[in-house]
């Protein structure tokens, strides 16, 4: 299903700043990836560095690095000496995001952590300003009630592929994905401690944010 009409697409992206070199080439290189609908691309990248720059954090979390665009994207909103801590569970992915993070010299703010979100995220003993889900859609509901005590009072939390290809709009929603995309999307509206929006940009971003 498409979710965005073509042309509408288009536009947004041509009224929309152009990815910085980097980021285009990895769009580029993505193409022969077996799963290159997960790069994040130019609108909700920019949309994700905008919102960097607004929040201005100290602590970016990112589950889920794929080919690193997202988190180049993120980083750039950090404040001086601010770090972003991005988990990848597939070993080829996270080379090809450590080599992209070498390419921006940014080895020295994004720090990549290699193996299951569920087990690293304990260790990391940081109060996150600005939290990015991007991962296996089964793990959403763990990921998040997992961060959320660790989300200081303000802080942002941000879930991609809300939409899940328009599958959870369906009269019966199918699929193990789809339905725990929807469970998440649930689990949020009741949730009263945090304030929320669902953005229909690309595959649906929900913004939460914790009162």
């Amino acid at each position: 299903m498409d979710l965005i009409h073509p042309l509408a697409q288009t536009y947004a992206e041509q009224f929309s700043s152009d990815e910085d070199k980097l980021n285009h080439d990895i769009t580029v290189s993505s193409q022969s990836h077996s799963h290159a609908h997960m790069l994040s691309g130019q609108v909700q990248g920019k949309l994700l560095e905008i919102i960097s720059c607004l929040v201005q954090p100290l602590n970016i979390l990112e589950i889920g690095t794929f080919m690193g665009y997202s988190a180049l994207c993120l980083a750039k909103g950090l404040q001086k000496g601010g770090k972003l801590h991005t988990i990848e569970l597939n070993p080829a992915d996270a080379e090809t995001a450590a080599a992209n993070f070498e390419k921006a010299n940014a080895r020295d703010k994004i720090i990549l952590h290699i193996g299951n979100a569920l087990d690293i995220i304990p260790s990391l003993r940081l109060a996150w300003d600005l939290v990015f889900i991007d991962a296996d859609k089964t793990g959403y509901i763990e990921y998040y009630e997992l961060v959320l005590p660790k989300v200081r009072q303000g802080g942002l939390i941000i879930a991609d592929n809300v939409l899940f290809h328009g599958q959870v709009l369906e009269k019966e929603i199918k699929g193990k994905n789809a339905l725990a995309i929807h469970a998440f999307n649930k689990k949020i509206k009741a949730d009263e401690s945090v304030e929320k929006v669902l953005l229909t940009v690309r595959d649906g971003l929900l913004l939460i944010r914790k009162k």
